[in-house]
C-alpha cells in the first residue's frame, strides 16, 4: 500500500508587507539596547541574509483555522473526493487562532475540529487533531498520516499547515521580518500504484541543547512595560544546527529509498532563509560528492517571506498549478521534501510523483 497526494491546495493572504514598511521601527538588540542608526541599513543586512523582499500577513477579520479551511476546500476539489470519505484531518500549526489585537491564543476546540466544522462534515469516524512540531510540522503531519494508511487505519486524509506568525512578531526584533502567513493542504489516499507517493520518511528530535533555539520571550525594547511573549530565536545557533543536521537526515531518507543522487529532480525545502536553505542543500550534494543543480531548488521566501508550516505545501501547490517561474513537477519525479524548525525538529520525504 502506497501513499499519494492526490489534491493540494493553498491561501495566500492579501495583505503585502514590504520591507519599507519597517522602515521607522525602533530595533533593538536581544539585551534591549537600541540599534543606532538608519533602519535601512538594519533593513539590507536583512535581505542580504534571508532574502525575504516583502512577505504576506492575513486579513484582520481571518484567523489561522479559516485560511486554514480555505486552503482545504482547495486540496479538496483538486482530488475529487467526497469530504465525507476522509478519516483524518489533521492541521499543522503552532500559535492556534489569534484574532487581530489580541494577545491570547486560542486552541480549544483544535483547529481541525474547526476546520472540519466549516467543510460542514458530518462523519464522527473523521478524527480531526493537531500537530505541533514546529516548522516541520505538515511534513510530519504527512508522515502520520502515511502511517496510519500504511497500517489499514485510513484510506483518505486531509493534511494541511496553516499559521498567523503575523500575530506574534515583536517590531522591536529584526527577526520580526522573516515571519509571515499562509495556509497549505494536500489530500493523501492509499493507492495500489507500484513505486509511486511516499517511498521512505525520516523524523528526528533534537531536544537535550537545542530545545529552546525557538523560544517565547519578552519584547527587546527594555522600556516597554508590556508582558506580551512573542516568537523568538537565537539565529546563529539554528543556523549552525540546520547545517550539521539536516542534509545527514535529507541523506539518510535518500539512501532508505533506494534512489540515486541524479535522481532527484526537486527539493522541496522549508523556506526559512535563502542563504541557510541554500548552504543546506548544497552541504546535501557535498555528501555525494556532487554539485547542486541551479534548478533543483525552488524558492518563494523572496515574496511570501517564512509561513512555517505552510511554506512546503504552498510551495508545492504553486508548483503544480504553475505559479512558480522555471519550476514544474512531472509525472515521474523524484522529489524530496525537508524541513527544520523548533524543538528542535527536523524531517524529510522522498516522493515520486
Amino acid at each position: 500500500m502506497h501513499t499519494k497526494i492526490t489534491g493540494t491546495g493553498c491561501y495566500i493572504p492579501k495583505v503585502i508587507q514590504t520591507n519599507n514598511d519597517f522602515l521607522d521601527h525602533k530595533f533593538h538588540n536581544s539585551d534591549g539596547s537600541e540599534i543606532v542608526g538608519d533602519s535601512k541599513i538594519v533593513i539590507d543586512k536583512f535581505v542580504a541574509i534571508t532574502g525575504i523582499e516583502e512577505r504576506r500577513y492575513v486579513e484582520e477579520n481571518k484567523v489561522t483555522s479559516q485560511i486554514a479551511y480555505e486552503a482545504a476546500k482547495q486540496a479538496i476539489k483538486a482530488s475529487g473526493i467526497d469530504a465525507e470519505t476522509l478519516d483524518y484531518i489533521i492541521v499543522a500549526h503552532n500559535y492556534g487562532d489569534i484574532k487581530h489585537g489580541t494577545i491570547q491564543s486560542d486552541t480549544v476546540p483544535s483547529l481541525a475540529s474547526r476546520v472540519k466544522h466549516l467543510l460542514k462534515i458530518e462523519n464522527p469516524y473523521c478524527v480531526a487533531y493537531d500537530m505541533m512540531f514546529g516548522c516541520p510540522g505538515w511534513i510530519e503531519s504527512i508522515i502520520q498520516a502515511h502511517a496510519f494508511i500504511k497500517s489499514s487505519m485510513a484510506k483518505k486524509c486531509l493534511v494541511i499547515g496553516a499559521e498567523t506568525l503575523s500575530r506574534v512578531v515583536d517590531p522591536h526584533d529584526r527577526d520580526s521580518m522573516i515571519y509571515s502567513d499562509g495556509a497549505g493542504a494536500c489530500i493523501v489516499e492509499a493507492s495500489e500504484e507500484d513505486d509511486k507517493g511516499i517511498i521512505a520518511h525520516k523524523s528526528a528530535s533534537f531536544t537535550y541543547d537545542e530545545v529552546k533555539y525557538l523560544f517565547f520571550g519578552g519584547t527587546y525594547d527594555s522600556e516597554s512595560p508590556s508582558k506580551t511573549q512573542y516568537i523568538k530565536m537565537y539565529g546563529r545557533k539554528i543556523y549552525n544546527f540546520a547545517l550539521t543536521h539536516v542534509p545527514d537526515a535529507m541523506k539518510a531518507c535518500l539512501d532508505e529509498s533506494g534512489y540515486n543522487i541524479q535522481d532527484i529532480k526537486k527539493i522541496l525545502i522549508h523556506q526559512a532563509n535563502e542563504k541557510m536553505d541554500e548552504a543546506i542543500v548544497e552541504r546535501f550534494y557535498k555528501l555525494y560528492n556532487q554539485e547542486m543543480p541551479k534548478d533543483v531548488m525552488p524558492m518563494t521566501i523572496h515574496k511570501l517571506g517564512n509561513s512555517s508550516v505552510a511554506t512546503v505545501p504552498t510551495l508545492l501547490d504553486m508548483i503544480l498549478n504553475d505559479k512558480v517561474e522555471g519550476h514544474q513537477i512531472n509525472e515521474g519525479d523524484v522529489v524530496i521534501f525537508a524541513s527544520v524548525g523548533a524543538g528542535m525538529n527536523i524531517n524529510a520525504i522522498v516522493y515520486k510523483f
